[in-house]
């Protein structure tokens, strides 16, 4: 191990209080002040290393930026070589190696959703008012319109959507605490992940119980783990983030590796553009949440589970802290769950702005404190996990699903949908629709029917375009409206459900402007440890723009066929294998202007 050397600045007052209390949880420090690092064995880096994504949360919101001097003093307190804890640093949008120019950034979303309505405009007359503004890809807002993220010194972030840059110090002092949400399918009978959203308070342990909460939780300890799993095989349930593998399986894979320790993962770092479902279920029923992580976790044979939420999610990850602190308190969560002698606990760990930890192996990394870069596969997580160890990771909707297997059953639950896709499904409505929001129905549903449901399209001109799954789903034509909403049909159609986005377009919209920020958008989240993604997404940009400026030539549409492919086959994860879906559907259709 070469010598490690530090730096000569110092921490504040403020940073060293900041870096105490997020690591507190391991203990007094103990390493001394020196110029050599000396590491206490594998165990011990492992026992300590994952703090530092904590550690640098807490140090931005301490001064607003990571400073040399906090950055040291962070890696002394948990035995981080500096060059790298630097290189996680520098890999999140929201951490900064430089002061901030006042005592708040506002990172205004300017992709796809919102820059429909008006985002860029935004920027401009912030900066004009003199706010510290950063343009930001999506911030899980695309139903509110323009979003800013408001990212504080020494208090609380916020979000807030005012399009008048002069009135935005007026509405940062709302209480998102006083928001009501009213979902557009509020009065439907067909309701189910969604059933309790805008009736339960979600602050209220009680109120979720009295309607139906825990239920679920009280059987599942009597059922026992295998059945538990048999129950979620039997009812055909598939992941909701996009990969679609079937939860059942998953969940077998990692209770049959015995002797091990094994560990859950809430996947809740929600950053596909056009998706907000997650957030609407963090933020108003976050007791379900706990209580299917809890069954989740047990089933598999897991003692902790790990929460890892998007750091543009303020609060969301307010009302899980609450939600899980009330649950402990009242024998849910802990080490002896309602007195049956089984342990399990939750730890939120937040993201810092980085669309590539949505990929579970890079999710793993940045939980340990790494870069989050993904890692090859095979080893597969069920076996090599987080922290190398038999793992289950399942975003929010996919895990929302599970007390209503436990309480009726795997096969009521088959029985809706269709034979591959069963259940209901959460789509996110967004673009030019009458009434954007978040709908569920069962699978089978046509696009046609989602759309209608939103009141169908509304805005200038007519309808041009849908975008489904997302930046990394595709463009599809009017004509596509009878299309099943199914993982099977969209499959035999060429697209993907990816994760439930339905943007739609007007003949009037400039859609090269909006493919355009599809591929500078893929271009910024790569990571770039593999050279397929990390060159590709900058070929493609450049293609593109040739493209859009009429200087092209078949040679150049027949080249970026070339390149997609490339990407697909070769990539590490799945932000190469995708990065161009949506920008080639697009070109097939005749979208841009060429």
């Amino acid at each position: 191990m070469p010598d490690i050397k530090f730096g000569t600045s110092l921490p504040s007052l403020d940073e060293k209080v900041a870096v105490d209390e997020a690591v507190e949880s391991y203990g007094p420090a103990t390493i001394e002040v020196s110029e050599r690092l000396v590491y206490g064995g594998q165990q011990r880096l492992k026992e300590r290393r994952h703090l530092l994504l904590p550690a640098l949360h807490a140090l931005q919101r301490a001064s607003g930026w990571i400073s040399p001097g906090g950055l040291d003093y962070a890696c002394r307190i948990l035995e981080v070589p500096p060059a790298e804890a630097y290189g996680v640093a520098t890999f999140y949008h929201l951490f900064s190696d430089q002061p901030p120019k006042g005592d708040q950034i506002l990172h205004v979303c300017n992709d796809i959703a919102c820059s429909l309505n008006g985002a860029d405009d935004l920027i401009d007359g912030l900066k004009k008012e003199g706010h510290e503004t950063k343009p930001s890809p999506c911030l899980g807002q695309c139903e509110k319109g323009s979003a800013v993220f408001v990212q504080r010194v020494a208090s609380d972030d916020t979000v807030t959507f005012e399009t008048d840059p002069k009135k935005l110090k007026k509405s940062l002092t709302k209480s998102a605490e006083t928001e009501s949400v009213k979902l557009p399918q509020d009065e439907s009978d067909h309701l189910r992940l969604l059933s309790r959203i805008g009736i339960v308070d979600p602050n209220s342990l009680e109120d979720y119980k009295s309607h139906g909460g825990y239920k679920a939780l009280e059987k599942a300890l009597n059922m026992g783990d295998d059945k538990i799993i048999e129950e979620v095989s039997t009812s055909g349930l598939r992941g909701r983030g996009g990969a679609a593998f079937p939860t059942g399986i998953k969940w077998k894979a990692v209770s049959d590796e015995k002797d091990k320790v094994h560990h859950l993962v809430c996947n809740a770092d929600e950053s596909e553009p056009g998706t907000f479902k997650d957030r609407i279920l963090m933020e108003n029923d976050p007791f379900s949440l706990i209580e299917s992580m809890t069954i989740a976790g047990l089933a598999i044979g897991a003692e902790k589970g790990w929460f890892y939420i998007r750091g543009e999610y303020p609060l969301a990850k307010q009302r899980l802290v609450e939600a899980i602190s009330k649950a402990k308190k009242a024998g849910l969560l802990g080490n002896d769950i309602l007195s049956s002698g089984r342990a399990f606990d939750i730890e939120i760990r937040s993201g810092a702005g980085a669309y590539i930890c949505g990929e579970e192996t890079a999710l793993f990394n940045s939980i340990e404190g790494f870069r989050g870069e993904p890692r090859n596969k095979p080893p597969f997580p069920t076996t090599n996990g987080l922290f190398n160890e038999p793992t289950v990771v399942n975003n929010v909707e996919t895990l929302a699903n599970i007390p209503r297997i436990i309480l009726h059953g795997g096969e009521s639950y088959a029985s809706e949908g269709t034979d591959q896709s069963s259940g209901t499904r959460l789509f996110c409505l967004s673009g030019r629709v009458a009434s954007p929001g978040l709908y569920e129905f069962e699978f089978g549903a046509t696009l046609g029917e989602i759309l209608d449901a939103a009141g169908g399209f509304s805005g200038p001109g007519s309808l041009k375009a849908i975008l489904l799954g997302g930046a990394a789903g595709s463009f599809v034509p009017p004509e596509s409206l009878n299309l099943p909403l199914t993982f099977e049909d969209t499959r035999n159609a060429g697209v993907s459900l990816g994760s439930g986005v339905i943007m739609a377009f007007s003949d009037r919209d400039n859609l090269t402007k909006i493919v355009l920020r599809i591929a500078e958008f893929f271009r910024d989240e790569s990571c770039g440890q593999c050279v397929p993604c990390r060159v590709g997404t900058v070929r493609q940009e450049e293609l593109l723009i040739r493209i859009t400026d009429k200087q092209s030539s078949n040679a150049d549409i027949s080249l970026f066929d070339d390149l997609a492919a490339v990407m697909s086959d070769a990539s590490i994860c799945g932000l190469g294998h995708t990065a161009a879906s949506a920008v080639r559907s697009a070109l097939k259709l005749g979208l841009l202007d060429t």
